[in-house]
């Protein structure tokens, strides 16, 4: 009985101090999950922090007898809101990592972390019941360390490392087949250029409307964009070749991310090749529709070039998310798309790379009364009704009055039935006069009003939707910034 008392309390101590040392040595990734746990973000840094500090507290408390009980409720009430947190979280039909053991040991949320949960509660709950005097003997009484006793301990102990140790392979070995599929696919007679492909941060913003197309599909049918879009739910364009190895290692994980989040995002992998080609490459598991293109035509129009790639697009047709380029990034997204409220209308999910300012997508565009041009007050509560595309120019920029020709089409062609145009710019005004255009031009010589709306560089542009809202973030160049509309121009 003694011995079993204090083995409980040495097996608590372990878990504890294991869990938030290792939480600590990898904060970055404590963060990600406390932030996938659906904890408000000012609270994510604080909580990452404290919550492994907690832990190691714990894991002291089980040393001073006088102090165990107080360790055990404490490693009771711990698990007991880990394991409420998962359940909760596996109701909603998420699977955020749970990051218990830092990088040590790092899963989805599922029926098996309950289980361990459960398993870690019994020596807890056995203690609780014992009390603060039945706690066991001291640390210090050496009558207590009998040769079965210390053998016990040392065998437990080698049998919890060679299985960590284990695990460390497993994932080592795992990041070595991906390393090695890459290196297939590039081939072993030295470096290959891929300047066609372009910077995979490249793409279009966030916010442009997804273009339409019409494709084949592997199942001998053709599919159109609206067809899918008809089904009301997210859509996520996977990219994949026949000829991309890392795209075939992801079949596993698409399986498992259809199964997982299916109900709430209609998952659509884009290929190119022939039916045959991708029947044998992409094969294994249930039967899947895999749209064709010829040549790569749909993931030119959306800077998505290389594979495997993923693209995120909401219920209106608009790209949700900047391209995810690559395995990692494409699992990145997913454990967002899982811990993330989809539901929002202006949910998005951004690369965080490249980005001199956070997107203001979502928030009401700023109030103001200026006048443009010709002298009429323009109100920002009278571009309310329909959607504006709001766009920022200087006449030292090149590209801006590249411009020019496309607005006067746009005009010509009815494009202002669809929505409004503003243009923020600086300069001469009879210099902007002479563009002879009939859309309200704002002379913004300190940028005072543009920067509220987002602006950066020129041209730029936001779109503004019929309620008020800001409902992109901003688009760098004309081809960019007409994609907020739908318009597709040649640079």
């Amino acid at each position: 009985m003694e011995s079993i008392l204090l083995l409980s309390r040495l097996f608590l101590a372990a878990i504890f101090a294991t869990a938030g040392i290792t939480k600590l040595m990898d904060l970055k990734g404590s963060e990600v999950a406390v932030r996938d746990f659906g904890v408000p973000e000012r609270l994510v840094k604080p909580i990452s922090i404290i919550l492994p500090v907690s832990e190691i507290v714990i894991a002291g408390l089980f040393f001073p007898l006088i102090t165990s009980w107080i360790g055990a409720a404490a490693a009771l009430v711990f698990l007991v809101w880990f394991t409420i947190g998962m359940a909760y979280q596996m109701a909603k039909g998420n699977a955020p990592d749970c990051h218990c053991f830092g990088q040590l040991y790092n899963e989805p949320v599922r029926i098996s972390s309950l289980v361990r949960n459960a398993i870690f509660s019994i020596p807890a709950v056995y203690l609780v019941v014992r009390g603060i005097g039945g706690q066991g003997p001291s640390f210090a009484d050496g009558r207590i360390y009998t040769p079965e006793f210390v053998f016990g301990v040392l065998i437990s102990t080698g049998i919890a490392a060679l299985l960590l140790y284990a695990r460390q392979i497993s994932i080592r070995q795992t990041e070595i087949l991906r390393r090695l599929e890459i290196l297939e696919v590039i081939g072993g007679n030295g470096p290959i250029e891929r300047s066609e492909a372009g910077d995979p941060n490249d793409g279009l913003p966030i916010g442009a409307v997804f273009p339409d197309f019409d494709l084949a599909d592997s199942l001998g049918g053709r599919v159109s964009f609206r067809s899918i879009l008809n089904e009301e739910k997210p859509i996520l364009f996977l990219f994949f070749s026949p000829t991309c190895q890392p795209c075939a290692a992801l079949l596993p994980e698409f399986e498992q991310w259809h199964e997982e989040l299916g109900d709430r995002v209609n998952l659509v992998i884009v290929s190119r090749g022939t039916i045959e080609a991708n029947k044998e490459k992409f094969s294994r598991g249930r039967p899947k529709r895999i749209l064709l293109q010829e040549v790569g035509e749909l993931q030119d129009r959306v800077f998505a070039k290389w594979t495997p790639s993923a693209l995120l697009v909401n219920t209106d047709g608009r790209v949700a998310s900047h391209v995810a380029a690559g395995d990692v990034s494409i699992r990145q997204l997913i454990g967002k798309i899982r811990s993330e409220n989809i539901d929002d209308p202006f949910f998005y999910f951004t690369s965080g790379k490249n980005q001199q300012r956070s997107p203001k997508i979502g928030e009401l565009m700023p109030d103001f009364e200026l006048k443009d041009l010709e002298g009429r007050l323009i109100v920002s509560d009278e571009l309310r009704g329909k959607p504006t595309l709001v766009t920022f120019w200087s006449l030292t920029c090149p590209h801006c009055k590249e411009m020019i020709e496309q607005i006067k089409e746009w005009e010509k062609n009815g494009g202002r039935d669809a929505a409004n145009l503003l243009l923020f710019s600086d300069g001469d005004a009879d210099a902007h006069r002479r563009f002879g255009l009939s859309s309200p031009i704002i002379i913004d010589k300190e940028y005072d009003t543009s920067v509220k709306f987002g602006m950066m560089g020129t041209p730029s542009g936001v779109l503004i939707n019929e309620h008020g809202r800001i409902a992109s973030e901003t688009a760098i160049g004309a081809s960019n910034i007409w994609a907020l509309i739908g318009r597709s121009v040649k640079n």
